[in-house]
Parts: C-alpha cells; structure tokens; sequence
C-alpha cells in the first residue's frame, strides 16, 4: 500500500469515524420517548415534496458547472456543458466516498473526454473553493443579523470561542504564506520539469478567477448556486409539519450550520444532523423534532448526489462515444467533398 493511499484511507475513516461517533451521541441523549417521537415525525416527513428538492439540486449542479466553464474560458479551456455538468456530479458523489476526492475526479474525468491538461484545471478548483468559502462567510453573518434576536447569544459565544483560538487562526495563515512561497521557489528552480508545469497550473487556474470577463455571470450563478441550496432547506422545512411555519431568514441560519455539518464529516453523517437540530431548538423545535428534520434533509441532500452521480457515470462513456461518432461521421463527409 503506498504512503497517498494509506493517508486517504486514515482521512476515510477518521472522518467516518467521527459521524458514527456523533451518531451514537446524539441518540444516547435521547430518551425512548423522544425517539419514538423521532421516528414518528420521520414517518410523518411528506417525500412528494423530495421531488421538487431533487429538481433544486440538480440545479444547484448545473449553475456551479456554468460557473466552473466561465473560469475555464481565461485559459482557453472551453469544454461542452453537458460534459462539465456530468464531471461535477461525479466529484460530489466521489467527495461521499473519499474525503476531498471530489476535486481531483471532476477535474480527471473533464481531462479525460474533452482532451485537456487537469493540473490547470485544480488551480481553479483551489480558486472556487475559496471563494465558496468568502461566500459562507457572508451567507453566515447575513443569517445572524438577520436572526440576532433568536440566536445573538449563541452566534457571540461561537465568535469568543473563535476568538480564544485567534492564535491557531495566524499559525494557519503563516502557513498559508509559508506554502505560497515555497511554492513560487520550487516553480523558479524546476521551471520546465513535470512538478513546475504542475505548480504553473495550480497558479493559471487562480489567475483565472482575476482574469475573468464575464464577472457579472460569475456573480449571477454563484447567487443561484446558494438560492438554490436554500431553497432545498426551505422545501424540505414544509415536508415536516413541526418545521412547516419556519420562514426563510431561518432556513438561511440552517444553511450556515448545515454547510459546516456537510463539511466537517464524511459526507456530513451525523455532524450535519446535530447541528441542524441544536440551532432549530432556538425556534421552539423540540430535539426529536430537529433531528428528525435533520435526517430527512440529510438523505434528501445525499439522495441527490448519489442518483445523479451514478447517472453521471453511465451517461458520460454513452454520450462521449455519440460525440466522437458524430464527429468521425462529419470529418468522413469533409474527406468524400
């Protein structure tokens, strides 16, 4: 087994362990009166209304292949819609495999079917992610002011919590620049071998996002992307009628705790449940309750990536294949003229 393998798989189970850990937690709290209670509200959750969340999902996917094509443009990269949209739900449902494996495979599988260089390709993911992560910052100081009256304790008790831990926060950002650095150095030195050309595309891809033209599309489909991803809460609030009355300015403060859930386990098992149902307890949302709606939003969510990502995966080969026919078809027809 080699080092890289033996690292991804301490990650898997790491972040696998730390869900089912959560899990065992969060239902020891619980009396058996509040799980029957719990399941109870599961069985009561209205699935015709995962329809509508499915279709929202998909979406969501569609708007962020749009937006990965328009900082693809800068560097000459311009590949099909469809063939972008397939590799983005193949990196979500490689992302509930592995850790962080999405980013690398939705970059493989572009590199593979439209014949262009993946090492450009990641500098635009490392590039997307950060700005993912400035949205969520915004999203999350939006939801507490918009819901400070509610939540205002809790949200000042997570920032001194943030606070305390300030000095973690400038180690993190002095590595950041350490690594930048050494970076910059490695690529002077070993300008022309594979690693330097590897580094160059880490850098292109970062560029791009400066470099595009078309910054209000970019705008445009980061907005949809988010709405997209709160209306999903939103809908699946009316599935369950003990969250049925909840309004969006809350389901914006769900999204905010249920991005970091999503993040901080293997696919958001257990952490993504948790933490929905802890914040819903601050709008009158017994825990049985909360967690119920949790669940049910966490399976939603999963349920998407999993039906997509595996159509994804037996569309891509049917589709590349008519493409090169189709292809191969019009140069024989250029050939005969």
């Amino acid at each position: 087994m080699s080092k890289k393998t033996l690292v991804t798989l301490i990650q898997y189970i790491v972040f696998l362990g730390l869900g089912v850990a959560i899990i065992f937690y969060m239902f020891g709290q619980l009396s058996e009166k509040d799980k029957a209670e719990m399941f109870d509200a599961i069985k009561s959750v209205n699935y015709w209304l995962f329809i509508p969340i499915f279709f929202v999902g998909f979406l969501s996917h569609l708007f962020r292949a749009l937006r990965w094509k328009l900082m693809l443009e800068p560097m000459q990269i311009r590949p099909t819609t469809m063939n972008t949209t397939l590799a983005v739900l193949v990196g979500y449902i490689a992302n509930l495999a592995l850790p962080r494996a999405g980013e690398v495979a939705k970059c493989t599988v572009l590199a593979r079917y439209e014949k262009v260089p993946a090492d450009k390709m990641i500098g635009t993911i490392v590039a997307e992610r950060a700005f993912d992560v400035l949205c969520l910052g915004v999203i999350t100081v939006l939801a507490f002011l918009l819901q400070a009256d509610v939540i205002g304790t809790y949200a000042k008790g997570l920032l001194e919590k943030v606070a305390e831990k300030s000095s973690s926060l400038v180690i993190a950002v002095i590595a950041l620049v350490v690594l930048i650095v050494a970076l910059v150095m490695v690529y002077r030195k070993f300008k022309h071998s594979k690693i330097g050309q590897f580094i160059k595309g880490l850098g292109d891809g970062v560029k791009s996002i400066l470099q595009l033209q078309k910054r209000g599309q970019f705008i445009g489909y980061t907005v949809l992307i988010w709405s997209m991803y709160l209306l999903q809460v939103v809908i699946g609030f009316w599935s369950l009628p003990a969250t049925a009355h909840l309004s969006v300015s809350v389901a914006l403060v769900v999204l905010v705790f249920g991005s970091v859930g999503m993040i901080a386990t293997q696919g958001g098992i257990g952490a993504y449940t948790l933490l929905v149902a802890q914040i819903l307890v601050f709008y009158g949302i017994a825990t049985a309750q909360g967690q119920a709606f949790g669940w049910a939003s966490w399976l939603g969510q999963v349920g998407v990536v999993l039906i997509l990502g595996i159509a994804a995966l037996i569309i891509l080969p049917v589709y590349n294949r008519r493409q090169h026919d189709a292809q191969a078809g019009m140069d024989t027809a250029q050939d005969i003229q």
